[in-house]
């Protein structure tokens, strides 16, 4: 399996980079599970740029998944509530505030398809440039359909752990697991129960999207401390370069973390520049 990292170069200032073979990592903590999502940054750079910004912007916290089709999409980036806990009926949802919209993908560099376990995201019907902060996941393979109508929809991602958090929507149905609240946008919103009562606060499925990044906290000394969030569960494994072209990745350290955040100390004396990365397998 293709392994991919979150890359963090420092050149004395410290600076964040790509590089060719290199992916974003980021946490979907949800109401079901947590799942474990590789993004195509270089691939899908306007679309995974996109994503980020609501990301480091909070506006994926507290949102709720508010579509969910067993057998084919599970989807979300829309609303979001202000408290999660409440034991109150639903009676308000929060929009996330949008950016613009930009522009389809789906043709520009590798044509990813719309396979079980990938995230794209949603626009509106006939219109391809649409898509702002809705995403969803394929919960089958899809490609036949969301490939070739409005200019394909855009794959920007895999998950590579949790994907039984997937399964999990594809074993509900219609008031077993699934409600229509009948209000025009809520027809197939998953929720922890079954039934046909109106949800409480507290019922909805949620889901809160943190990057999985690198940071270096500190040089000084000789040495600098690098700083991620592990991939509970995966071995991960954290691989330097000292040339940043042509990228000469060495083996620095691995680890199986249980849960966590992982804190390593790199010696640097002598070094004007380094690369570092961290991949996942």
């Amino acid at each position: 399996m293709k392994t991919r990292g979150f890359l963090i170069v420092f050149l004395h200032s410290l600076l964040l980079a790509a590089a060719a073979d290199a992916g974003t990592l980021v946490q979907f903590r949800t109401t079901l599970g947590d799942m474990v999502v590789e993004l195509y940054d270089r691939e899908k750079p306007v679309t995974v740029a996109n994503f980020l910004r609501y990301v480091d912007a909070d506006r994926y916290t507290n949102i709720f998944f508010h579509r969910c089709i067993p057998g084919f999409v599970a989807q979300g980036g829309g609303f979001g509530v202000a408290d999660p806990a409440s034991t109150n009926a639903l009676a308000f949802y929060i929009p996330v505030s949008a950016y613009d919209a930009i522009t389809n993908e789906f043709a520009v560099g590798p044509r990813y398809s719309n396979v079980y376990g990938t995230i794209a995201m949603a626009k509106t019907t006939n219109s391809p440039d649409t898509a702002t902060c809705q995403w969803f996941f394929n919960l089958a393979d899809n490609s036949a359909n969301l490939d070739n109508q409005n200019g394909g929809f855009t794959v920007f991602g895999r998950v590579i752990k949790g994907t039984n958090v997937l399964t999990q929507f594809n074993s509900v149905s219609m008031w077993n697991g699934i409600v229509n609240l009948d209000d025009g946008l809520f027809s197939a919103l998953p929720v922890t129960f079954s039934g046909m009562i109106w949800p409480h606060y507290n019922e909805l499925i949620y889901v809160t999207v943190e990057p999985l990044s690198v940071e270096i906290r500190g040089c000084g000394a000789g040495q600098c401390n690098l700083s991620w969030a592990g991939v509970a569960g995966m071995t991960n494994i954290v691989e330097y370069a000292d040339t940043l072209s042509p990228e000469d990745w060495h083996f620095l350290l691995s680890t199986n973390p249980a849960t966590g955040v992982l804190n390593i100390e790199e010696p640097t004396t002598g070094i004007t520049s380094r690369l570092y990365r961290v991949r996942v397998e």
